[in-house]
């Protein structure tokens, strides 16, 4: 059985408030952080991508497994987001951690839930034993047009896992991963085209809560678990209510989703953001707890994982870097102009 060996998770020092974006628009700005569930987002520094995040997280994840990456057999970067139409980001990351060229790698891409069909590709390569250790990453810098709904949830981040199936090495076992996949289209950004168009009502119902419920369902009945087996679930977050809803709806506590819930202080990293819930509840996880994880994808599907923590947690504590404390180091809030230009909605110099 293969399992989650290390990991690592990158958030930018940069924030900026719901009230700094409220205020351009004449908006209520209590009423969108109550109705959002939300206070302020990351944001990507002048030089910060979709890359320099996974390479981060990437680096972290390396140091934290101890592994020689010289036997990292394959990185698939998943985001919807990647800094270049054609040129895959996976290259930019296996050089920078200096893994073997003798490696597969590839860009993944399903809207927020790329990383983790990167983690379940991995798996399937390590299983069969055509790799010894494979990484899954999810990284986003995203985008939502100024004005739109969006703009006050896209934000930055990444995590990456890595993969292996060296009892001695695995920190926590994947007992069982589904999927629960659909043409939906609540969400798309055509070529070439600067920002994302969302269907409004479909991203809720049918898009998010219909493949959520059923992923997380279909785990279940395939394990035999339920909510109450769980010391911890992780749900994808587009914003800090849906995953407290649908958390409810399957009969998980506000106590079990807590320590995974990072929107409401740094928005929705897209692919990043189950997996930087992930990231978050190992960090305080002890040995024999079992996580619940459910991605979304609009698209649309979602991939649901039975997670189970190992011995050789506490070993790997002293080498990770926990996922609060770098959302809280050295954090900085920009002004709206500061953050349009950043993000290159202004062009000039």
């Amino acid at each position: 059985m293969s399992g989650i060996v290390g990991y690592g998770a990158h958030v930018p020092i940069y924030r900026i408030k719901v009230e700094e974006i409220a205020k351009v628009w004449g908006e209520d700005a209590n009423a969108i952080k109550a109705g959002l569930n939300l206070k302020e987002k990351s944001v990507p520094g002048r030089d910060e991508n979709a890359a320099t995040i996974a390479v981060e997280a990437a680096r972290r994840a390396v140091f934290h497994s101890g592994i020689d990456v010289k036997k990292l057999g394959a990185v698939y970067v998943g985001s919807e987001s990647h800094p270049y139409a054609v040129k895959p980001t996976a290259t930019v990351v296996i050089e920078s951690i200096m893994a073997s060229n003798n490696i597969m790698a590839a860009d993944l891409e399903f809207a927020c839930k790329a990383g983790t069909a990167g983690v379940q590709i991995s798996m399937g390569l390590v299983d069969s034993g055509m790799i010894e250790y494979g990484m899954g990453i999810g990284t986003d810098t995203s985008q939502g047009r100024p004005g739109d709904a969006l703009e006050y949830t896209a934000s930055a981040g990444g995590a990456a896992f890595i993969i292996g199936r060296e009892k001695k090495e695995i920190i926590a076992n994947i007992i069982k991963t589904v999927s629960y996949t659909s043409d939906t289209p609540d969400f798309w950004r055509r070529e070439g085209a600067a920002f994302p168009t969302h269907s409004g009502r479909f991203t809720g119902e049918p898009g998010y809560f219909r493949h959520t419920t059923n992923a997380t369902k279909l785990l279940f009945e395939n394990t035999g678990l339920k909510p109450a087996d769980f010391a911890y679930a992780v749900f994808h977050q587009p914003n800090g209510k849906f995953p407290v809803m649908v958390a409810k709806q399957l009969g998980f506590s506000d106590a079990q989703i807590a320590p995974g819930l990072l929107t409401p202080l740094i928005g929705n990293t897209y692919s990043g953001a189950s997996m930087l819930g992930l990231a978050a509840t190992l960090d305080i996880s002890k040995p024999g707890d079992k996580i619940m994880v459910t991605s979304f994808g609009s698209g649309a599907g979602s991939d649901s994982f039975a997670i189970e923590v190992t011995d050789n947690i506490d070993s790997k504590r002293s080498r990770i870097t926990g996922v609060r404390k770098l959302m809280e180091t050295n954090k900085k809030y920009v002004d709206y102009a500061t953050y349009l230009k950043d993000k290159d909605f202004i062009k000039g110099r």
